[in-house]
């Protein structure tokens, strides 16, 4: 007869213990307002993730992005495809810092953003939850950007596993309304020593690269689509402060006064890029009086 009620006791004793561990396990991330944003941010706070809506996002052109014209044109067109349902590819940007690789990105979402596109920017440290993130926006009208900026991965990183995985190495496929776009300094996105030459092997006359630097090429190859970006030559970093000094409002005429001061400032910053021309061109735009 005391049976009943040790087992009531019992079963609000186990319902208390699933109380408590709902509150710590991590809940599946709720869709936020698509409506809200064009942009979001894949966010972790307190062991639970979701997308929180960037509502003042950076709003760059394409035209404002000089010296780089055949990469724009290819992402660009690559861009296109995707917004149009064909074919496209995921895009690894590499190169020189400050030359318009994370711009590039920026100003495809200030383009297209009226076509149904939509950006969602990655953290590193969060490429792990990349299933989660694709799940949350399969079967959803818009096109989707997953922009992973200034990427590299150092050896055995779970973040390295979890993007090789979704760009094609897992059984689930991708949704076709999603494309990886990735920023990098490094070319194969890892550090690469010295020695890993010496592992090469040389079979029938060919070169093979030893086990380390194979692993390594896996992943960036994974991406469709490679565009390489260089440093500026003078002319083109001058062409640079000039654009950004127009659109700044300062007279033409100031141009010739201002190269010196320009050419100065990209010495003393040890570079010669699109991001250094805009520092320089705001800095002198704000010190100007007509």
């Amino acid at each position: 007869m005391n049976a009943i009620p040790e087992l009531a006791a019992l079963l609000a004793r186990a319902e208390r213990v699933l109380e408590r561990l709902e509150a710590v396990l991590p809940a599946s991330p709720e869709p936020p307002d698509w409506g809200a944003a064009t942009a979001f941010r894949w966010r972790r706070r307190h062991g639970r993730a979701g997308l929180e809506a960037v509502l003042a996002p950076h709003r760059i052109r394409l035209s404002d992005l000089k010296d780089v014209d055949d990469q724009k044109q290819r992402i660009d067109r690559n861009t296109r495809q995707f917004l149009a349902g064909r074919h496209a590819n995921n895009v690894l940007l590499t190169g020189a810092r400050g030359t318009g690789k994370s711009s590039l990105v920026k100003a495809l979402l200030t383009a297209h953003a009226k076509n149904g596109l939509r950006l969602i920017e990655v953290d590193k440290s969060d490429l792990i939850d990349l299933p989660d993130i694709v799940e949350l926006v399969r079967g959803r009208p818009e096109r989707f950007i997953l922009f992973c900026d200034d990427l590299s991965f150092e050896e055995g990183e779970a973040a390295y596993k979890a993007l090789k995985s979704v760009l094609d190495g897992s059984v689930a496929a991708v949704s076709d309304n999603v494309l990886i776009y990735a920023t990098s300094n490094r070319r194969h996105l890892m550090p690469e020593y010295m020695d890993e030459n010496l592992q090469a092997r040389h079979r029938d006359g060919e070169v093979h690269p030893g086990e380390a630097v194979e692993e390594k090429i896996s992943l960036s190859e994974r991406f469709g689509l490679w565009l390489s970006f260089y440093p500026f030559s003078q002319d083109e970093y001058l062409a640079v402060v000039r654009h950004w000094l127009k659109r700044f409002q300062v007279p033409a005429a100031e141009f010739e006064t201002a190269r010196g001061e320009a050419l100065q400032w990209a010495l003393m910053r040890g570079s010669r890029s699109g991001r250094v021309a805009w520092q320089f061109a705001r800095d002198y735009a704000g010190r100007y009086e007509p």
